[in-house]
């Protein structure tokens, strides 16, 4: 079992940046791989980043790319999200995920747990 919780979320205006946090319990963080996913309202959940347990393997939203950066410490059991260059439409929920395996999902249905989000407002 992993427990995850989201931290860093806030309102910003457009350029600015956010460092979301995900923290995670358990013994076997670096055994999973973590994501970043968001949630608009009205809108399905979408893929953000993903990071394998060794961190050498990345994947990016095409929305994202350049803009967002995502790492983890094993040594903390943390994986984080650098927001640069925020736009209006990142404006969502952001929930971080785990998956185990060496594979690195894009799809939600992959990822075993989920946090509970943090909110992310990008005004113009």
């Amino acid at each position: 079992q992993v427990q995850l919780v989201e931290s860093g979320g806030g309102s910003v205006q457009a350029g600015g940046s956010l460092r979301l946090s995900c923290a995670a319990s358990g013994r076997t963080f670096n055994s999973y791989v973590m994501g970043w996913f968001r949630q608009a309202p009205g809108k399905e959940r979408e893929f953000v980043a993903a990071i394998n347990w060794s961190g050498g393997t990345i994947m990016y939203a095409d929305s994202v790319k350049g803009r967002f950066t995502i790492s983890r410490d094993n040594s903390k059991n943390t994986v984080y999200l650098q927001s640069n260059s925020l736009k209006p439409e990142d404006t969502a929920v952001y929930y971080c995920a785990a998956a185990p395996g060496r594979y690195v999902p894009i799809t939600p249905p992959l990822y075993n747990y989920w946090g509970q989000g943090t909110q992310v407002t990008v005004s113009s």
